[in-house]
């Protein structure tokens, strides 16, 4: 059951990012900006051609390759393991695989040439410039949210094994107390 909800989430993130994205493309030009909330939130259409908010762009060749490494074996290990796991990991490794497919088919398919495309760009959030500068698209949100959850769970999981291990180590000293009195 829960492959099954982490493969919708998969191909809904999937569509979230292709279909805006397309949206975008197919009402605006590049560069253009559309106010939603004036100085706060605006729709920008931008290109990327580099990695995390267009970073890296003269390592595109390498880039590709570690995110093709990355989504494979982070979809593999989700499709193997899903049984294994809580349910929020499973749904945070979902998102970062669907938003790293998301950016992978800009990658490969909206170019020129098959596998040098561009990523469109697109959410400007606005409101802080000093802070915030950048402009991204849904499956960079994904991924973020995902990385967030995946965060999230692991320091969850660290704070339930400490205190596990202290109410142990508690249950033996008493178990340890209660034979030294009964002697």
């Amino acid at each position: 059951m829960n492959i099954l909800i982490y493969s919708l989430i998969i191909v809904a993130t999937v569509l979230v990012d292709f279909i805006s994205k397309r949206i975008v493309v197919a009402n605006m030009s590049i560069g253009q900006s559309i106010p939603l909330i004036e100085d706060v939130l605006h729709i920008t259409y931008i290109t990327n051609d580099g990695a995390a908010f267009g970073s890296l762009s003269e390592f595109r060749g390498f880039f590709m390759i570690a995110s093709t490494v990355a989504i494979l074996g982070i979809g593999v290990y989700l499709l193997v393991r899903s049984k294994d796991f809580s349910r929020i990991l499973g749904i945070a490794l979902a998102m970062i695989v669907g938003g790293g497919i998301g950016n992978m088919i800009d990658r490969i398919f909206n170019g020129d040439v098959l596998g040098h495309g561009v990523v469109i760009d697109f959410i400007d959030f606005c409101a802080f410039p000093n802070l915030w500068m950048w402009i991204f698209n849904f499956a960079d949100s994904f991924v973020c949210i995902g990385a967030g959850l995946f965060i999230f769970f692991y320091i969850r999981e660290e704070i339930i094994n400490y205190n596990k291990s202290k109410n142990n180590a508690a249950l033996e000293e008493t178990k340890s107390d209660d034979t030294h009195s009964n002697d």
